[in-house]
């Protein structure tokens, strides 16, 4: 049975659920952030895997290297991925941001706690 070629897809999964498990699981606001960045890597991740190929060379054409039968990595996902790391960033700091305002307010970064809290 062969299943190596499966083996990052399988780890990105992982660490997805991981992610996921925090983020479920978890009271604290700061661990559900850091359970958000998780998840967000794991996606980035595997978007970069579905871009790889082995042997594959670089997505530019020379002159030496202008036949067909090159197979050659796919850039749209290295693309799509940058784009996801400064949507995903923007996204942490927000989210940052509200949970320091939430702990100005209430003392507290305890979901529950917060949650009993009123005004």
């Amino acid at each position: 049975m062969k299943f190596y070629p499966m083996i990052p897809y399988i780890l990105c999964l992982i660490l997805f659920f991981v992610g996921l498990y925090g983020l479920i699981v978890k009271k604290n606001l700061l661990k559900i952030i850091i359970s958000f960045i998780i998840m967000d890597n794991a996606l980035n991740l595997f978007f970069i895997v579905l871009g790889y190929k082995k042997d594959a060379s670089f997505p530019v054409f020379l002159k030496n290297r202008m036949s067909s039968s090159i197979s050659m990595v796919d850039p749209v996902p290295q693309a799509l991925v940058l784009t996801s790391i400064v949507i995903g960033l923007s996204v942490t700091i927000l989210m940052v941001a509200v949970a320091l305002r939430i702990y100005e307010k209430y003392r507290t970064f305890d979901i529950t706690e917060i949650k009993n809290l009123k005004g």
